[in-house]
């Protein structure tokens, strides 16, 4: 490997600890996975969002989305009701227990990486996007897996 290719390398091994090191910290003190406390967080920002707007903020398959509430459900940190407005749609609350366990929970609830990613200016992750791209070409990649959390990986 050349050395160019090495320092890229570990530079891959930074991120990708990183991140790992920040969801098992949030796990840890969550006692939820972090997808589940990034859903969390966002219905709390939304409350009364639909599952179909849930998936959209957090750019994942709906079904995806439907298995975290259904566990948020489960464990008494949301609960869903059908709309006034609306009887065929499902609004989402979280319950008090869900607040409080986010309170106590480090952020970013999203994750380190798509938090440094809203930080960098525009020409920048033009560039990396680019970059990105021209590796993921050389990959056998599963399309599949760009709609699946970090924190579920």
């Amino acid at each position: 490997m050349s050395e160019q290719a090495a320092r890229v390398l570990r530079q891959f091994r930074l991120i990708f600890n990183t991140v790992r090191r920040h969801f098992q910290r949030m796990e840890k003190q969550a006692g939820i996975g972090g997808a589940q406390v990034w859903a969390l967080s966002l219905v709390a920002q939304h409350q009364g969002i639909g599952v179909t707007q849930l998936a959209d903020l957090m750019d994942i398959h709906q079904s995806t989305t439907s298995n975290l509430v259904k566990s948020l459900m489960k464990i008494g940190l949301l609960h869903s009701e059908k709309s006034s407005h609306d009887r065929r749609v499902v609004e989402l609350y979280v319950l008090p227990e869900g607040l409080k366990l986010l309170k106590k929970i480090p952020g970013p609830f999203a994750g380190v990486l798509p938090h440094a990613l809203q930080r960098m200016d525009v020409a920048n992750l033009l560039q990396l996007e680019e970059n990105l791209a021209a590796l993921i070409t050389r990959l056998e990649v599963d399309e599949k897996a760009a709609q699946t959390p970090i924190a579920m990986m």
